[in-house]
């Protein structure tokens, strides 16, 4: 019993990660109906700003939850500035094109992250230094905690709430929804739709960088492809939960890491990156719309 709730806290911890870069994902096909296969290589560079970021200010000397939080500030603000440019230099010309030719410059974007990353940051991989690092680990009922786990998991369910408050509670947030509706008609009511896509990016990204930088504090080892697999598992994750769903998105991520820790505890550890592939075959077959999506009829 105390090994299976060990394998759940390690499960949402994970979970909490890919709901970060799935929300990016379902966030984007919300507004445009386009899946940004570049948004895994967003959270790759979001590891790295906080390599350089934490090397540039030798914060590692002085681990503390203050050089974490300044990390985890700096990667937001240049992933958001990078999925800026992309939305508005690769997405934005191409806005009254067929689907396809979106789906397509997407590869090449994602392809272009990950080899320029080789180019700029070396394809040798790196580690993360600890600019946080707990004393203890706590121990409760013989299950063991990493504090590094709970940090992890607080910072995530904080930018979720926040991510919420925004489309819930803010004028952006309306606009967002309006525009997620329809876009003519929204720009027929006032909404300046093109801003509303590009801070759509923007906090998308943001989120995928938080996510690259949790990760380096959990799992140190980066390097410039390490976001194609968590990427594509949070892609699963959005179609899981019913991709254009904010909840769908969180509850399909959640899902995907407490099934990976399972796969990998109780049967076989090698199969856990085509656990996520399986997965999305059983959706795409049975319930395409995923837990929380809903059927639409579109014209063609």
């Amino acid at each position: 019993m105390v090994e299976f709730f060990q394998h759940i806290i390690n499960g949402i911890s994970l979970g909490s990660i890919y709901a970060l870069i799935a929300l990016g994902y379902t966030m984007v096909f919300g507004i445009l109906s386009l899946i940004n296969f570049a948004h895994g290589d967003v959270y790759m560079l979001g590891a790295f700003v906080g390599f350089y970021v934490a090397g540039k200010f030798q914060l590692a000397q002085n681990p503390s939850l203050g050089s974490l939080l300044f990390v985890l500030i700096s990667a937001m603000v240049i992933c958001g500035i990078v999925g800026f440019v992309i939305e508005r230099f690769a997405y934005r010309p191409l806005r009254g094109a067929p689907r396809i030719n979106l789906l397509i410059t997407a590869v090449g974007v994602s392809l272009f992250l990950e080899y320029a990353g080789q180019i700029v940051f070396g394809a040798d991989p790196k580690f993360f230094p600890e600019i946080y690092t707990p004393d203890t680990e706590w121990e409760i009922a013989g299950v063991s905690i990493n504090p590094l786990q709970i940090t992890v998991l607080g910072i995530s369910i904080t930018l979720m709430i926040i991510l919420q408050f925004i489309i819930f509670k803010t004028r952006l947030g309306r606009a967002m929804r309006a525009v997620s509706f329809d876009h003519k008609l929204a720009s027929l009511m006032g909404i300046p739709t093109d801003r509303i896509i590009s801070a759509t990016f923007v906090m998308g990204s943001a989120l995928a960088g938080a996510a690259g930088v949790l990760v380096g504090l959990v799992y140190p080892k980066i390097e410039p492809l390490m976001g194609i697999m968590p990427g594509l598992k949070a892609f699963v994750s959005a179609v899981l939960g019913g991709i254009g769903n904010i909840v769908g998105a969180v509850v399909g991520a959640v899902t995907l890491g407490l099934a990976e820790e399972f796969l990998v505890g109780y049967w076989i550890p090698s199969y856990r990156d085509a656990l996520a592939f399986g997965l999305l075959i059983l959706i795409l077959l049975f319930k395409p719309t995923g837990l929380f999506g809903k059927a639409t009829n579109e014209k063609v």
